[in-house]
């Protein structure tokens, strides 16, 4: 079960970060005969849905690269990363026991929710700086990231569900911490946008 856990484990994980990349790696993959999928995700290495996620990834890379729309396109994809983590969750154990697919299918969308959280969260505190810098940084990391990081699922099984261990006691402790920043962030932001609004009517 190693194998099928780690691939279950590395899509929804990824599915949170970069959806769109973590399927066409996956498809690409598959297509080269360097990994062998199961039946139930066999829909991945379809020239027509490699096409349509390298188009997708492109479009993510462009929007990831802009604070504000990276926000937006963000806030849009927890609507789109959760479910998608859950059903290829579910389809990386095959026709296992619906018991057993249910099970998947809840702790990739966890899994793949944690991921997005994390990763919007971080995000959302980087975009409020004015500097378009550290905002591409971040955005390059974490192309590297899921890459990197599905390269180890799928090829390294047992270091990868190890390092995503970390990564989760790791969230656990960030996420509260991020959310607070954010709103104190947006806090911010709003009353200097009412403060320069009252100066302006006294000017």
């Amino acid at each position: 079960m190693l194998e099928p856990l780690s691939l279950a484990a590395g899509l929804s994980w990824g599915s949170g970060l970069r959806l769109y990349l973590t399927v066409l790696l996956a498809g690409v993959f598959s297509r080269l005969g360097l990994i062998h999928l199961p039946e139930t995700l066999s829909v991945l290495s379809s020239p027509w849905v490699i096409g349509a996620a390298a188009v997708l990834t492109v479009a993510e890379f462009l929007a990831d690269k802009i604070p504000a729309v990276d926000s937006l396109w963000d806030a849009i994809h927890t609507f789109i990363r959760i479910p998608a983590g859950a059903m290829l969750a579910a389809g990386a154990l095959g026709h296992a026991d619906p018991v057993l697919l249910t099970v998947a299918a809840l702790a990739g969308g966890t899994l793949a929710g944690t991921a997005h959280l994390a990763k919007a969260g971080t995000r959302a505190l980087i975009n409020l700086s004015p500097e378009p810098v550290s905002n591409v940084v971040a955005s390059s990391a974490e192309d590297g990231l899921v890459f990197g990081g599905l390269l180890l699922a799928l090829f390294v099984p047992f270091l990868f569900l190890l390092l995503l261990i970390g990564f989760l006691m790791a969230a656990a402790w960030a996420l509260p911490r991020l959310w607070r920043g954010v709103q104190g962030g947006f806090r911010g932001m709003a009353n200097h946008m009412v403060s320069r609004l009252v100066r302006s009517r006294h000017d």
